[in-house]
């Protein structure tokens, strides 16, 4: 073989070397991003659930606090139907 196509094939080799190496980057630049997109969507969901979760235990807080208030309001109530009642 003549030695221009031994060069020929050389060049050639490092062109597709050169293609393949790029394409891999680019495949690897794309993975990276789409798993931060992924990561970033998780984030924000995992920040809605958070606030939810604290919007729900301030709501059972209140709750609480009113069904306590409740329970010594019937508690007052009942002492009084006591005292009231003229069979006990």
């Amino acid at each position: 073989m003549a030695t221009w196509i031994w060069i020929v094939i050389a060049a050639a080799a490092v062109v597709v070397l050169a293609a393949l190496v790029v394409g891999w980057q680019r495949g690897r630049e794309k993975r990276l991003a789409q798993r931060r997109e992924k990561a970033q969507a998780l984030r924000q969901e995992a920040q809605q659930r958070h606030r939810t979760a604290k919007e729900r235990e301030n709501m059972a807080q209140e709750l609480k606090e009113r069904a306590t208030a409740e329970r010594k309001e019937g508690d007052k109530v009942a002492a009084q139907a006591a005292k009231v009642d003229p069979d006990r």
